[in-house]
C-alpha cells in the first residue's frame, strides 16, 4: 500500500506513534510518505520505503496567522496526485482530519480514504472548545476509518462531541518495539549520571524517573512534592526528561523543597532508553492520560510504575500488578506507594518482571501493527 502519515512533529505521544506505526509499516514492504511541517522527532533513520514532504507555510501580509491547515491540505493533494497515495493516515483531529477532508473533497474520486487517529487532548481539550468542537465532530465523523488508543477515549469521543454511536471508532492500543526498550540487567552505580549534583557513588540508591512534555495536566508539583516525602525515606534520585510550560516552576519547587542535589532536568532527549534501563520506578501523577504510553515505555524495560488512576491509564498500568494507581492530585499516597515499592526488592522485582510481561504480551509493535494493517485493508475493501 501507499500511506501517507500526517502527525506533529514534536516529541509528543501521538507523534511517536504515528511515526513508529511509518517505519514499522516501511519495514513490511509498504510505501510510506510523512506530509509534515517538520521531519518527526523519532524519523532519526530514512530506510527503504519512507519519504518526507515538507508542509511550507508561506507568509503573506494579508495573513494575520499563518494558514497551516491550508498548506497541509494542498501539500496532501499534491502527494496523493503524484505519488498515487491509497490512504492519509492523520493523527489528531485538529487540524489533521481537517486537512485531509479539504484535500479529499479536491481530488474527488481519486482521493486516498482517510484514517483518523485520535490520540487524547484533540478530545478532551481542543474538541471541547466550543468554537472547535463543530469542525472535530464533522472532520471526525467524516473520516473513512477512525481509531482511538484506549477504550476510554472511545467513550469520551462519544459523550464529549456527540459523535453519532454509529460512526464505528475502532480501539487499537499504543505500542512500542520491545527489542528496544528492553531491560537491563546490570543496573550500573550513579556514577553513570555525572551531572547531578552531590551524586553519591554508592549502591543502595535508588533512581526515580519521569518523561513528559511538562504540561499543566501531567501535574509536575505533585511530583516534586511526592518526591521530597520518599527522599526522606528511602535514599533516591529524581530524574525528570522532557520540557515544557511547567519546567520553571518545578525547578523552583525542587529549591523550594530543598531536594535540588537529588533532582537532575535533563531536558529533551532524543533517546532515553539507557534512563529507563537504569531505574528503579516511573512516576506519572497525571490528570488527563488518554493511554499513558511514557509508562508502557517504562514497563518494558521492567521498570514498575505508580500513577494516577484516571482516564486511560489503568488500561496500561495494573494496580497491584505492574505498580500502584492513586487518585489525582494525591501526592502523599503516590509517595506512600512508591516507598512501599523502593523498600522491598522482592516487590520490585516482581512488579518489574509483570510489567515487562505485560507489555511483550500486550503492546508489542508486531502484534499492533498487524492490527492496522487490517484495518487499512478493510477500508480500502482489500481482503486478506
Amino acid at each position: 500500500m501507499r500511506i501517507g502519515i500526517t502527525c506533529y512533529s514534536t516529541f509528543g505521544g501521538s507523534g511517536v506513534i504515528a511515526t513508529e506505526i511509518g517505519i514499522a509499516l516501511a519495514k513490511r514492504g509498504h510505501q510510506v510518505h510523512f506530509i509534515c511541517s517538520d521531519v518527526p522527532r523519532r524519523l532519526v533513520d530514512f530506510g527503504e520505503n519512507i519519504f518526507f514532504h515538507e508542509v511550507e507555510v508561506r507568509e503573506y501580509p494579508l495573513f494575520e496567522f499563518q494558514p497551516y491547515a491550508l498548506s497541509l491540505a494542498s501539500k496532501m493533494v499534491e502527494v496523493s496526485t503524484y505519488e498515487k497515495l491509497d490512504l492519509l493516515h492523520v493523527h489528531y483531529a485538529i487540524p489533521h482530519a481537517t486537512s485531509a477532508y479539504l484535500a479529499k473533497q479536491i481530488l474527488g474520486p481519486l482521493a486516498p480514504k482517510i484514517i483518523t487517529t485520535l490520540h487524547g487532548t484533540d478530545i478532551t481539550l481542543v474538541g471541547q472548545d466550543r468554537s472547535y468542537l463543530p469542525i472535530t465532530r464533522f472532520s471526525i465523523a467524516e473520516s473513512d476509518a477512525v481509531t482511538a488508543p484506549s477504550t476510554f477515549l472511545k467513550r469520551a469521543t462519544y459523550d464529549k462531541l456527540n459523535v453519532p454511536s454509529s460512526k464505528p471508532i475502532n480501539v487499537i492500543p499504543n505500542f512500542i518495539d520491545t527489542e528496544i526498550f528492553t531491560p537491563n540487567v546490570q543496573k550500573l552505580s550513579l556514577g553513570f549520571i555525572p551531572n547531578l549534583r552531590g551524586c553519591p557513588k554508592v549502591t543502595g540508591t535508588k533512581i526515580l524517573i519521569h518523561v513528559s512534555n511538562f504540561r499543566p495536566v501531567k501535574r509536575i508539583a505533585d511530583l516534586i512534592r511526592a518526591f521530597a516525602i520518599i527522599q526522606s525515606e528511602v535514599k533516591s534520585h529524581l530524574i525528570l526528561i522532557g520540557d515544557g510550560p511547567e519546567r520553571s516552576m518545578a525547578e523552583n519547587l525542587v529549591r523550594e523543597l530543598k531536594i535540588e542535589d537529588y533532582v537532575c532536568f535533563l531536558g529533551k532527549q532524543d533517546s532515553f532508553v539507557p534512563w529507563l534501563q537504569q531505574s528503579d520506578l516511573f512516576l506519572l501523577p497525571s490528570e488527563l492520560e488518554s493511554f499513558g504510553l511514557a509508562a508502557l515505555e517504562a514497563m518494558s524495560c521492567g521498570v514498575p510504575v505508580v500513577a494516577t488512576n484516571t482516564q486511560g491509564i489503568p488500561e496500561v498500568v495494573i494496580d497491584g500488578e505492574c505498580g500502584y494507581l492513586s487518585e489525582v492530585g494525591d501526592y502523599k499516597t503516590l509517595a506512600d506507594n512508591s516507598i512501599k515499592i523502593l523498600k522491598s526488592n522482592e516487590l520490585q522485582e516482581q512488579f518489574a518482571k509483570n510489567a515487562r510481561k505485560r507489555a511483550v504480551d500486550n503492546f508489542s509493535v508486531d502484534k499492533i501493527i498487524e492490527q492496522y494493517v487490517a484495518l487499512y485493508k478493510k477500508t480500502l475493501g482489500i481482503e486478506g
